[in-house]
């Protein structure tokens, strides 16, 4: 009789706990109550406060005590589900939400400001077409305008753009194409610019081109001014753009023997044209604002003058400046209709660069994607052509080509 040894079997191995992917954005039920809770927590916990524990008072200080209870409690609710990095994320999701929402209702309350109260001199047709040659403070807004300043103002702005476009584009190429000591020099001269306070660029061009050359105020000398303005952003806008440029797509033009000129030209400015056009916006944004270097170089005058390089030329902020410090109701009337027409005009620049601008890297418009299929048809026929003129060339020079028959015969 044989006896068989039996062994215990082994415990079964536990189930390891897997890790459950985390849901990144959304709207979740959870998230909803627990954003709600921690508003109302928060709510509660700062009247308390404020009307019965603490001696507290104000709106604002009412404000961001509840907006800091707001965010502790939610933190709290948000950990009894999450994880601590979760509970991180969703709290800094909300901060920036906040933040967003502050700068939207700041546009939107600066914009709507301007427009309210500019919305008695707007419906009148005479507020685009006239000047304020023969319109007094006493007049209504039925008489005057601001075509001047509306002139003047595309006029400066048009001559300091044809300063500062080409002068920054190619300063910006140079910083990214050459480097060396002295690109970096020149690098720190344009962050430094970039601080530049614009009563000292308005004096420099009075200093040098009034006083010194003993030119007369005109709107030739604003745009000079408004140009040393929007050099420095226009440079480091577009700088900071070209550095984004891929390095492969530089490094395979010249591997196919595309000289510099060449391939900064088709292929790192094509490729950075929106953000450029993006930079060009930052610096047109900063000089059309511009007040005190118009009125140091430009001058004052209330009627129209279509000349840049004759008698003083006003712009709009300055135009906005002089309306608004008088005491009549139509004069301010006017002065904030004029700030609507500005922020309009800017408006209008910006769309009409985008759309210069075209879209970003990779994408094309249907009339570039017509010109390239194009362009690649012919590239296709013409490489057709040279190779059945090559195959016509080698069949002409073969050796087992037979000789033509001249008519002779063999004896």
């Amino acid at each position: 009789m044989t006896i068989v040894e039996t062994r215990p079997l082994a415990p079964a191995p536990a189930p390891t706990a897997t890790d459950k992917p985390r849901r990144i954005g959304g709207v979740t039920r959870s998230g909803v109550l627990s954003l709600t809770g921690a508003a109302a927590s928060a709510l509660c916990t700062t009247i308390l406060l404020y009307g019965e524990l603490a001696p507290f008072s104000g709106a604002l200080g009412f404000t961001v005590t509840w907006y800091l209870s707001f965010l502790g409690i939610y933190a709290v609710l948000t950990g009894l589900e999450e994880d601590r990095q979760a509970v991180r994320d969703r709290v800094m999701t909300v901060v920036l939400w906040t933040v967003a929402a502050l700068l939207f209702s700041t546009l939107a309350l600066v914009v709507g400001f301007t427009a309210w109260r500019g919305k008695q001199a707007l419906p009148h047709g005479n507020f685009f077409t006239q000047d304020m040659q023969a319109a007094g403070p006493l007049d209504p807004l039925s008489h005057g305008g601001i075509a001047h300043a509306m002139l003047g103002t595309l006029i400066m702005i048009a001559i300091a753009l044809a300063i500062t476009v080409p002068l920054g584009l190619a300063c910006a190429v140079y910083l990214n194409q050459i480097p060396g000591r002295f690109s970096r020099f020149v690098r720190t001269i344009v962050e430094a610019m970039t601080a530049l306070p614009s009563i000292v660029a308005g004096l420099m061009v009075y200093a040098v081109w009034i006083l010194g050359l003993g030119m007369q105020k005109s709107g030739l000398a604003a745009g000079f001014a408004i140009s040393v303005m929007m050099l420095p952003i226009v440079i480091r806008a577009a700088d900071v753009v070209l550095r984004l440029v891929p390095g492969t797509l530089t490094e395979a033009a010249e591997a196919l023997g595309a000289p510099r000129w060449r391939t900064v030209w088709h292929v790192v400015l094509p490729t950075a044209r929106s953000g450029l056009a993006t930079a060009v916006i930052l610096g047109t944004a900063r000089g059309i604002g511009e007040t005190s270097p118009v009125l140091l170089t430009a001058g004052f005058t209330a009627a129209l003058n279509a000349d840049p390089t004759n008698g003083p030329m006003i712009s709009l902020p300055l135009a906005v400046f002089n309306f608004v410090k008088s005491p009549e109701p139509t004069m301010i009337a006017r002065g904030f209709g004029a700030a609507a027409v500005l922020m309009a005009l800017v408006l209008i620049l910006f769309a009409t660069a985008r759309v210069i601008g075209g879209r970003g890297p990779g994408h094309q418009t249907k009339r570039q994607a017509r010109r390239t299929a194009r362009e690649s048809r012919r590239d296709v026929a013409r490489y057709a052509d040279r190779n059945s003129l090559r195959g016509a060339g080698n069949s002409a020079t073969s050796p087992h080509t037979p000789a033509p028959d001249n008519g002779a015969r063999p004896s």
